[in-house]
């Protein structure tokens, strides 16, 4: 926080004598909001030259004022996100403080014209679903705020840096990343993305508001979530071979494939460097956080709380390492299987993941609003099979659509799967049973990623796949393993973990050949207990190679 308010005489009558020096001072420079001068880190963030700015890591900070400094001194047109559209209340009334009444904000545009003495734009913005984003293409901003970046996919983000741009010759462009250490899987992509201050394995660690080279690499086969690249200075190349080159003829190359890196840096703040929130007994109300919450927020400590938590699913470490492992195949070895996850609604993703033995391809990203019937999702997962791969769908509610179409054309090599059965068999070990399928199917994945078993499993470096797996819970009722239901992860997390659901589908093993010989056999079934050996209780054991 900093001192901001309107120059009424009454406030200056209830002024200490040392509050009226620093709002003349104020006055004097001409600005709407100037850094406290004994918050140390406000105002070295504030005159940091650097093109992207991380400030944080504890609460209470300043990071709100911060931006709006910003917004309101330094520069013309500018945007400020936060994930949830709720979350800019604090922010509205934060700058209405600061500039002393509400004139030219405009509630239904988000929008706030000729802000402050210098007649500033100032837009709002949230993205509380992938994919939200893209709403705000092409309005460029010379300042962009995300604030709680954390909160942000990195996805999001990147995309919305592609538009901190501006025309004005000599007005700065500027990204200002406001954030506390993450509390979940998803928001860990802020540790990489200012890497050299805040990971302890970085090889050469920056000091706060040190300002280093970094240039965001596009998505390619071997990083699909695309990359940072940390340079020793900001000179242009090119990428031969994924490696910069600096020595090259300009015109033997595009224009586009010249890739300028910009500078980053990251100041560190706690609520002990803000004088106005010291006298309010904010620090009282951190420090009686549970852990690791009172590290994270009073102390700024990213290495709290990052333990997996004991009863998660799929262990993070497992997880990375599977991904560690991944690399493009070029050719691709054949399809086995592939996992199709439908969107339930226009918020949520159509997910399409093949295996091809022990490696999974990309995930295939779908928005809902572009998979709005069966036949849409039955043609891209027919487009994307390959090799005779079994697909395994989703039938529960929308799923059941492209099912029957697919299921419709005679021996087509599709399982209908609906995770609400009962599970037929039980863990590695044979003392643990299963809730249901979803838990039988979900354990199994958990299995194939311990390292133990030595499978050798790839996983693409997806920052969403990695979230999602990492998200799901089990418990155990005695010996009875209960995998935590898609519904019930939704009320927790407020959304969707489609690509998990997507790749335990991909992960299921039904032979090939099952569907060149049921026809004639036992005429057509689609049961997707035979997947991984499987059958119903009710049915005789099948064996698809039987009389061959």
């Amino acid at each position: 926080m900093s001192a901001a308010v309107t120059w009424a005489k009454d406030d200056f009558d209830l002024m200490t004598p040392e509050e009226r020096a620093f709002v003349q001072g104020m006055i004097l420079d001409g600005g709407a909001w100037s850094p406290h001068p004994d918050n140390a880190p406000q105002q070295l963030a504030y005159e940091s030259k650097a093109d992207i700015i991380g400030y944080g890591g504890a609460a209470g900070g300043g990071k709100t004022d911060l931006g709006l400094g910003l917004a309101l001194n330094k520069h013309r047109d500018s945007a400020i996100f936060r994930r949830e559209a709720p979350q800019l209340l604090g922010i509205l009334k934060r700058l209405e403080e600061i500039l002393g009444n509400r004139d030219g904000y405009n509630g239904r545009d988000n929008v706030w014209r000729n802000a402050g003495p210098r007649n500033v734009y100032i837009e709002f913005g949230s993205a509380p679903h992938a994919g939200d984003e893209t709403k705000h293409q092409g309005r460029a901003k010379d300042l962009l705020i995300i604030e709680e970046a954390a909160n942000f996919l990195a996805s999001q983000v990147r995309f919305l840096m592609g538009w901190n741009r501006t025309t004005i010759p000599g007005q700065k462009c500027t990204t200002l990343l406001t954030f506390n250490p993450p509390t979940n899987v998803e928001g860990q992509w802020i540790i990489d993305f200012f890497a050299p201050w805040l990971n302890p394995k970085f090889p050469r660690p920056a000091k706060p508001g040190e300002l280093r080279w970094a240039a965001s690499l596009p998505a390619s086969e071997a990083y699909p979530n695309g990359r940072d690249l940390w340079l020793d200075d900001g000179r242009p190349f090119v990428l031969v071979d994924d490696k910069p080159v600096y020595d090259f003829n300009p015109d033997d190359f595009d224009k586009e494939d010249i890739i300028t890196p910009k500078t980053r840096t990251f100041i560190s703040a706690r609520v002990s460097d803000n004088p106005y929130l010291m006298g309010t007994g904010y620090m009282s109300t951190l420090q009686a956080l549970p852990e690791p919450l009172r590290s994270q927020m009073l102390k700024g400590d990213f290495r709290a709380g990052m333990q997996d938590d004991p009863w998660q699913l799929c262990p993070t470490a497992w997880v990375e390492a599977a991904m560690e492992r991944w690399k493009p195949m070029i050719p691709k070895p054949p399809m086995d299987s592939l996992g199709v996850d439908v969107a339930r609604g226009g918020k949520d993703n159509t997910i399409l993941i093949a295996r091809h033995d022990m490696w999974y391809d990309i995930p295939q990203v779908h928005p809902g609003s572009a998979t709005p019937n069966g036949p849409k999702v039955a043609g891209l997962a027919m487009a994307a099979a390959r090799d005779g791969a079994v697909v395994h769908i989703d039938v529960i509610g929308v799923g059941a659509s492209p099912y029957d179409h697919m299921n419709a054309i005679p021996n087509y090599p599709v399982i209908g799967v609906d995770v609400r059965w009962a599970a037929t068999r039980k863990d590695k070990s044979g003392l643990l049973s299963f809730k249901n399928l979803r838990s039988q199917i979900g354990w199994i994945f958990r299995e194939l990623l311990d390292p133990d078993n030595n499978t050798g499993i790839m996983l693409p470096p997806d920052d969403r796949l990695k979230a999602d797996l990492c998200c799901i819970k089990w418990a155990a009722e005695g010996r009875t393993i209960q995998v935590e239901s898609r519904d019930d992860i939704i009320e927790r997390l407020q959304r969707s973990p489609d690509w998990a659901s997507a790749i335990f589908l991909a992960a299921m093993d039904t032979p090939k050949a099952t569907f060149a010989m049921r026809e004639t056999r036992r005429g057509p079934v689609h049961d997707p207990y035979e997947s991984m050996g499987m059958h119903s209780p009710e049915q005789k054991p099948y064996n698809p190679y039987e009389n061959i």
